[in-house]
């Protein structure tokens, strides 16, 4: 049997990882400024995520969701404590995709209603009522017949305002910072806006916060940048630092009832042991002030590259772009300087989307690559 061949793949077949570096099976050093599109938090092979994982493999790795699991309840109460929403409930699943499907299914649980309102160049996922809508990727995942989307622009209040109007909608759906889409975000006016009009349309306002949650955009949640309160958040990528897990925060005001959602191998026990590691190691090493610090300093050095046109995003989860496109720099960082870097549906944007615990000398050495590569 051969794999259903869906993704290109470069030729580098990891075996170790360290930190931020990873090392192929001809022992060659890689600087992994990428992270498996985010979701390496706190560092590859962290010792104390390495051991907490050991010591539970050694009690009880999976179970299903129909026994009671205490860890479920620890990684809620951490979870609360460390991002600031203890008025939230916790729903947990294994994706982000699967975040996203269960926070639309609870929206139209709660409204009675079918439609979302999403943006162009989002992407909320691949699972049947998720929404794709990058259009440079021509992504447009099979929707649930029963429910439509209208991708909007982002930043134009008007037009979400008279999608509402129609009342049948049951959410607005928006990540905090666009992920594979190219970096964009909404303006702290439109944020406030769409939370205004969600409540005063009694439509759910959903936050996707799957990459650019859990420290990436130099707060825990890149919501918290404009002073809001979605009713629903989803999470996943670095909330297990590579393990598979998902989560959906729920406003208390949402009520659940049993058979609502489910799922078998959400808020299994190694996942929540994984998960409770990463908000441990955030929080001993200061690594949301760590990002903050890194990021200044990152965005103060590339702008002394004359090629690079502009620099997106917040925090760890940044943009460079040029006014052509990047693949065969991306292909030099990798085979030529050994360093990971990532795309975007905007083909002329490199992605950056390091641990958490990268350093300035790192982030040196990403500089001065760069450098070499443009001057020649």
């Amino acid at each position: 049997m051969n794999l259903f061949d869906v993704y290109p793949l470069y030729n580098v077949t990891p075996v170790k990882a360290v930190g931020c570096y990873v090392y192929d099976v001809n022992n060659i050093k890689y600087l992994d400024l990428y992270g498996g599109h985010g979701v390496i938090s706190v560092g590859h092979s962290h010792p104390d995520y390495v051991q907490k994982l050991k010591n539970q493999l050694s009690q009880i790795g999976f179970y299903s969701n129909s026994i009671q699991n205490p860890l479920q309840k620890q990684l809620a109460t951490k979870l609360g404590e460390v991002s600031g929403c203890n008025n939230y409930d916790l729903f947990l699943c294994n994706s982000g995709a699967e975040a996203n499907e269960n926070a639309l299914k609870l929206a139209s649980f709660e409204t009675g209603k079918k439609r979302i309102i999403s943006f162009k160049n989002s992407f909320h996922g691949r699972t049947s009522a998720a929404v794709a809508a990058t259009d440079n990727l021509k992504i447009n995942a099979p929707l649930n017949q029963q429910q439509q989307v209208a991708f909007l622009p982002l930043n134009n209040i008007d037009l979400v305002k008279e999608e509402l109007s129609k009342n049948d909608v049951c959410a607005v759906i928006i990540e905090g910072i666009q992920g594979v889409g190219g970096l964009d975000e909404g303006t702290t006016n439109f944020f406030q806006s769409l939370q205004q009009i969600c409540n005063e349309n009694k439509v759910v306002f959903i936050v996707d916060e799957i990459q650019s949650g859990y420290g990436r955009s130099g707060k825990f949640f890149a919501f918290q940048h404009h002073n809001i309160q979605p009713d629903i958040i989803t999470v996943a990528k670095g909330m297990g630092n590579g393990f598979p897990i998902g989560g959906v925060l729920i406003k208390k005001n949402i009520q659940a009832k049993y058979g609502m959602l489910g799922t078998t191998f959400g808020g299994n026990h190694l996942a929540c042991a994984a998960a409770i590691s990463v908000l441990e190691i955030i929080q001993k090493e200061q690594l949301i002030k760590n990002t903050n610090e890194i990021s200044s300093y990152f965005v103060e050095e590339i702008k002394k590259i004359p090629q690079i046109k502009k620099v997106k995003g917040r925090g760890l989860m940044l943009g460079v772009e040029f006014d052509f496109e990047v693949a065969e720099i991306r292909k030099k960082l990798i085979f030529e300087k050994h360093i990971f870097t990532g795309g975007a549906a905007n083909k002329k944007l490199l992605r950056i989307l390091p641990p958490l615990s990268v350093t300035k000398q790192q982030i040196d050495t990403f500089m001065d690559a760069l450098k070499s590569i443009l001057d020649n």
